[in-house]
């Protein structure tokens, strides 16, 4: 549909009916008076309707002027609101923001990131993705994630369309029910031997987490294939359950079990000369602009790590 008026012509009948004169509506605008009076003419022409009463050299709106000038206001006033909101969002004061994460960095250090970021920027709404560290790495490639912050590695065929910055270490710990005899000693250190010896909770075989430990203690000649493997559930919340209520030991994230150590419902152990650790990524499209809401999130990611380190 074309419309039969340009702002322009909106802003004229707007300073003709505040004026009541076209000469001083002409100065206002900057416009000359003939060009104003023809502007005039020709939306009423497209309108098919007066706007004006030209009568004892006074001006004044007819009854379809006065409707129509009260959406011309209102049009006048969306379109400076939509300048400033443009503004704004280029400015970074609002806007939208999609976040993605892994599995364990959405559910144990993404609330801390949102909650800062909510109190320094509460005009910007932000929508969280949570999956796998490929299914998060695809959508940013695919321009339907902004910025993500995942533990796994990115699938190589993805790496050329990313910007990959290395954020956290991540310490993969051990830990053990209180119950257990090591916890009853009071050792807080066993050996590789020790671990044959412990039935363990973990991930399912498929786990980007359960892989990449497995291998690290394989590297350290451990035969992971030995372990005593007595469950496998599919959520890291799980697993802290069942190492709290004694039913064996596991492997997981030093960031997933900060409550837990706080109310001690279960013990940390280490092995001897292995230390499990992996590197966070904050990951991007690098064919992307990078919006100023993506730079203040990116910001806030190493506020927090400075303020937790």
């Amino acid at each position: 549909m074309i419309l039969p008026f340009t702002l322009q012509q909106l802003r004229i009948l707007k300073a003709v009916a505040s004026e009541k004169s076209f000469t001083r509506a002409a100065e206002i605008l900057f416009v000359s008076q003939p060009s104003l009076s023809k502007q005039i003419k020709i939306l009423e022409n497209r309108l098919g309707i007066l706007l004006l009463n030209r009568e004892n050299n006074t001006i004044s709106l007819t009854e379809a002027g006065k409707v129509f000038l009260q959406y011309s206001e209102r049009i006048l006033a969306l379109c400076e609101e939509s300048c400033r909101a443009l503004n704004d969002v280029k400015n970074g004061d609002r806007g939208n923001l999609t976040v993605g994460a892994s599995q364990t960095i959405g559910t144990y250090l993404m609330p801390r990131v949102l909650a800062l970021f909510a109190q320094n920027y509460p005009q910007i709404n932000i929508k969280v993705q949570v999956d796998s560290t490929r299914i998060i790495a695809k959508n940013v490639v695919n321009r339907e994630i902004e910025i993500a912050v995942v533990g796994g590695d990115v699938p190589d065929e993805l790496k050329k369309n990313l910007e990959i910055e290395s954020f956290v270490e991540d310490e993969l710990i051990l830990i053990i029910p209180k119950s257990h005899p090591f916890a009853l000693q009071k050792r807080k250190r066993i050996n590789k031997d020790d671990l044959y010896h412990l039935n363990f909770i973990t991930l399912n075989s498929t786990s980007t987490i359960r892989k990449f430990i497995d291998n690290i203690l394989m590297q350290n000649d451990i035969e992971t294939k030995q372990f005593n493997i007595i469950m496998q559930l599919n959520s890291i919340e799980g697993i802290k359950t069942a190492v709290s209520l004694g039913l064996g030991a596991a492997f997981v994230s030093s960031s997933a079990i900060e409550k837990e150590i706080k109310l001690k419902t279960v013990e940390i152990i280490t092995i001897e000369n292995i230390k499990i650790t992996r590197t966070l990524s904050i990951i991007t499209n690098r064919e992307c602009y990078r919006s100023k809401a993506v730079e203040f999130f990116h910001n806030e990611l190493w506020m927090l790590k400075n303020i937790t380190q």
